[in-house]
């Protein structure tokens, strides 16, 4: 589906790296390498958006929840005019999303997810037992803009914060649909590995003028981070 950007939420992506631009070790198993500033940041941004965005794999591997953060948050959200927790969306083009994950266990903001036609009647089933709502959005590969679109329309989502991992920050970016980044370098960290993930993964382009352009917004130096916001160019 061709991207109409007035019928779609304003996208921005939240990622902190490494000093090696990797945002996780080879194992994929998240381990938190930013400082407590960042967690922060994190969560204010939360504050921010109608909706959270994660893939399965990040929810799968960590006791992500993609809460407020606790009591300050909720406030925070009233203040900018939300609802008091945002509506929680999770990325499975297969639907093999862990059912003992965590955030089937906590939290009592609505949860989607969003899959494909690649994900068995099986599987359907028991997602449909777990979150609020699942949506098939492609056949092999999942449409964002479709998704976007149907987000706005069926759940009100005008501000979508994603939170990762790599394979959709890649997907979002290919597609143009990412509004703004907020990029936090931690730079005394060295994760390593060809393997480890990165900020934007998936097959990546084949020339430069397919490279998503971007602008420095804003920046800032906190203790030994730097917090950087771009935009779309």
């Amino acid at each position: 589906m061709k991207a109409n950007r007035k019928k779609l939420p304003f996208i921005f992506v939240n990622v902190a790296i490494t000093a090696d631009g990797k945002i996780a070790p080879a194992n994929r198993h998240f381990i938190p390498f930013s400082s407590e500033r960042d967690q922060t940041h994190l969560l204010e941004l939360r504050a921010r958006a109608d909706a959270v965005m994660s893939g399965a794999r990040t929810i799968d591997l960590s006791a992500v929840t993609l809460g407020t953060g606790g009591a300050k948050y909720r406030r925070m959200r009233l203040k900018n005019g939300l609802a008091e927790q945002p509506i929680r969306i999770v990325v499975s083009g297969g639907g093999t999303i862990d059912p003992n994950a965590e955030i089937f266990k906590r939290g009592s903001a609505p949860l989607v997810i969003l899959t494909t036609n690649r994900a068995s009647e099986r599987r359907l089933r028991k997602l449909r037992e777990l979150a609020d709502e699942v949506k098939v959005c492609g056949k092999q590969h999942l449409d964002f803009a479709f998704a976007l679109q149907w987000l706005r329309e069926r759940w009100k989502v005008n501000q979508l914060l994603c939170e990762g991992g790599g394979e959709i920050n890649a997907a979002l970016f290919e597609a143009g649909l990412v509004d703004e980044l907020h990029l936090t370098i931690s730079p005394t960290t060295i994760l390593g590995g060809r393997s480890a993930p990165t900020l934007s993964d998936g097959n990546g382009i084949e020339s430069l003028d397919k490279a998503t352009k971007l602008r420095i917004h804003s920046k800032r130096q906190i203790g030994t981070e730097l917090f950087l916001v771009y935009r779309k160019r």
